[in-house]
């Protein structure tokens, strides 16, 4: 580093006893906040006032204020220290923690992960797991987030992507809906009310693609979660394609019943995904590599 360099960079203890200053408008006080004797303070503030060559504080018997000069130079500084300081804190609370910060599906997280997490806690007791809903991508540093469960292809800047599984969908209505409806030939969709889900956009599209037919499928009810679609299929609303793992239930229970015998894969794949600064964290290696062996185990007992 250049003198010049230096000379722009004072030392944090300066700029920390400056703050304080500041905001006591007493070398006492401040020195009572930063631990520090009143003339290690008042030699800190000597010493940056030295470096910027200018005064930032005019001193009498009872306090000390702030120049013109030094009110400017605070405002500018103030929100780097705030900064620093936020950067520090969230480092800290990190790096050795035993919390993991999950951003979660709505439907995968109730339907798929939740009735295991008991497993993992029995393996991991000394790990807490918070869990936040989210559909779509997030700004894991923002949402101080370790980890997300993410739908859809692997276009996550800045971020790690371990691929999940992949999902089947087939086409589902009410009972009452498929009794009221004449299916003769899967074209006959095009005629019905489809659900549209806005994390699969393309999907009825993909489905009709499948059985050679390339007629897109009209515009009808959109929604962001497959818990609304399931509730509007068993209301007798229309058709939607719905991931078979996650509608277990209501095929079991006759409320959701397929609407043509046609299963494919989907076009969107189920990740776990890392922001690049947190790729280490034994919390997020920990979780990574119990859901990772959960899904094994489960696909092994299905072709079983």
């Amino acid at each position: 580093m250049t003198s010049v360099s230096r000379r722009l960079l004072p030392s944090t203890k300066a700029l920390a006893a400056f703050d304080a200053v500041s905001r006591y408008e007493s070398f006492s006080e401040a020195a009572d906040e930063l631990s520090l004797t009143q003339g290690a303070v008042s030699r800190q503030i000597a010493a940056l006032e030295a470096q910027l060559n200018i005064a930032l504080f005019e001193r009498n018997s009872r306090q000390v204020t702030l120049t013109d000069a030094g009110r400017s130079y605070l405002q500018a500084i103030r929100p780097a220290l705030a900064a620093i300081r936020a950067a520090s804190l969230n480092m800290m609370s990190h790096m050795g923690s035993n919390t993991l910060n999950l951003a979660l599906l709505p439907t995968f997280g109730t339907r798929w992960l939740i009735p295991k997490i008991p497993r993992f806690v029995a393996q991991y007791p000394d790990i807490i797991l918070n869990f936040s809903t989210r559909i779509g991508k997030v700004d894991f540093e923002k949402e101080k987030l370790d980890a997300a469960i993410h739908i859809g292809q692997p276009d996550w800047p800045d971020a790690d992507f371990e691929f999940l599984m992949d999902e089947k969908v087939l086409p589902v209505c009410s009972p009452a809906f498929l009794q009221a409806h004449q299916i003769d030939d899967p074209a006959d969709l095009l005629k019905m009310p489809l659900f549209h889900l806005a994390s699969r956009p393309n999907a009825w599209a993909h489905w009709f693609k499948t059985l050679g037919i390339e007629q897109p499928p009209h515009s009808s009810m959109r929604f962001e979660q497959f818990s609304n679609v399931s509730q509007a299929c068993i209301a007798g609303l229309g058709i939607a394609l719905m991931p078979e793992f996650l509608i277990h239930a209501e095929m079991a229970a006759g409320q959701l019943v397929p609407v043509w015998p046609h299963k494919i894969k989907s076009l969107s794949h189920y990740y776990f995904v890392t922001p690049k600064t947190r790729q280490q964290s034994p919390t997020v290696k920990a979780f990574k590599t119990w859901l990772l062996a959960e899904i094994n185990q489960e696909s092994a007992e299905t072709l079983a």
